[in-house]
C-alpha cells in the first residue's frame, strides 16, 4: 500500500502510472489526473495495456478492496491508500 503523502510527489513528477479500476460511472464522476481507466472486471484481459517502464499504482474509491485485488494481478504494482476519495480530500 502506498500512502497519499508518498504518491502525490511521484504523480507530480510523472514517476508512476495510475490505474483506476472503478466502474465507468465512478471514473466519469471524477478521477486522479492522468489515470488510465480499466475496470477491475476487464483487467485480466487488458494487462498488455500497462507500461513496464514505471511503477503501476492502482486506485479505486475509498476502501481499497478493488485496487488491492488489481495490484495483486500486476507484478510489482502497489495500491493507493484511501483511493480517489482521499486524493481529493473527501
Amino acid at each position: 500500500m502506498m500512502t497519499q503523502a508518498d504518491f502525490k510527489p511521484l504523480l507530480k513528477h510523472g514517476k508512476v502510472f495510475v490505474l483506476d479500476v472503478r466502474n465507468k460511472n465512478e471514473f466519469e464522476d471524477g478521477h486522479i489526473p492522468w489515470a488510465k481507466h480499466i475496470p477491475l472486471k476487464e483487467l485480466a484481459h487488458r494487462l498488455h495495456e500497462l507500461p513496464t517502464d514505471k511503477p503501476v499504482i492502482t486506485v479505486c474509491g475509498k476502501g481499497g478492496g478493488r485496487s488491492a485485488e488489481a495490484a495483486a494481478m500486476i507484478p510489482g504494482a502497489d495500491w493507493l491508500e484511501g483511493g480517489t476519495e482521499a486524493y481529493f480530500g473527501q
